[in-house]
């Protein structure tokens, strides 16, 4: 379903310390800027198999949520490239394309909109939504009124309210309060039960161990193990 090939990951950063926008536009006009390339990923290559659930472990800035955004589209390789047989439903950012000024109704559209369901389909599933969100009355409410575990519960509920060929997800079975992380997570056994192939970030091996098939290690950018989830997931605690 995913075909990752030599991947690299370069981002470059100011050496500068710049202090406003005139400083850094007359360092700019004197060419006088100073840049350093960070290398988030480096030659990093892998399959993942329809049906399969991999997991991506790794430290702080191993560049695990940068892999996930280039599989998404949502980053272009500095080198490599990336091949998807499948559609994809992205949860990194969870409400990332929510409107504050809008109310959660008119947000489940919007939102809806960007992930690629068209308005009748997002009519059928409405009332599953809010359901499933537990959100009631607030519904109603513009969004800016809601708490940060309110705007989770919504994004979640829109964003698995179809079984996708391709989940990625990135540290949310973290959303909202402890009885809504067990329906959440219990949400997410039935997608990868269903047959959804799942690209699956978490800092929770417990949870890497019950849900993967197989893990990949990434360290500053690179591949240190690949293999069967118990065993990377005792060699990374060692």
């Amino acid at each position: 379903m995913i075909e990752v090939k030599n991947v690299s990951m370069a981002f470059r950063m100011s050496q500068d310390r710049i202090q406003s926008i005139k400083e850094y536009l007359v360092a700019l006009l004197k060419r006088k800027l100073k840049y350093k390339d960070f290398w988030a990923l480096k030659d990093v290559s892998f399959q993942v198999h329809p049906g399969e659930v991999l997991g991506i472990i790794g430290r702080n800035g191993a560049g695990k949520s940068t892999i996930l955004k280039v599989i998404s589209g949502i980053l272009k390789p500095t080198s490599g490239s990336v091949e998807v047989h499948g559609n994809i439903v992205p949860m990194l950012e969870l409400g990332s394309g929510f409107d504050f000024d809008l109310t959660g109704r008119e947000n489940i559209y919007l939102n809806g909109a960007i992930l690629g369901y068209p308005r009748k389909f997002l009519d059928q599933k409405y009332d599953e939504i809010v359901a499933f969100s537990e959100l009631g009355e607030f519904i109603e409410m513009p969004i800016r009124n809601y708490s940060s575990g309110m705007m989770m519960r919504l994004a979640f509920s829109i964003a698995t309210v179809v079984n996708p060929e391709i989940l990625i997800v990135d540290e949310i079975l973290a959303v909202g309060d402890e009885a809504f992380q067990r329906k959440s997570r219990q949400r997410m056994l039935e997608l990868m039960s269903g047959g959804t192939t799942v690209l699956f970030v978490s800092h929770s091996l417990d949870q890497i161990r019950e849900m993967c098939d197989r893990v990949v290690w990434l360290d500053h950018g690179q591949i240190k193990m690949i293999g069967k989830a118990q065993e990377v997931c005792d060699a990374y605690q060692i």
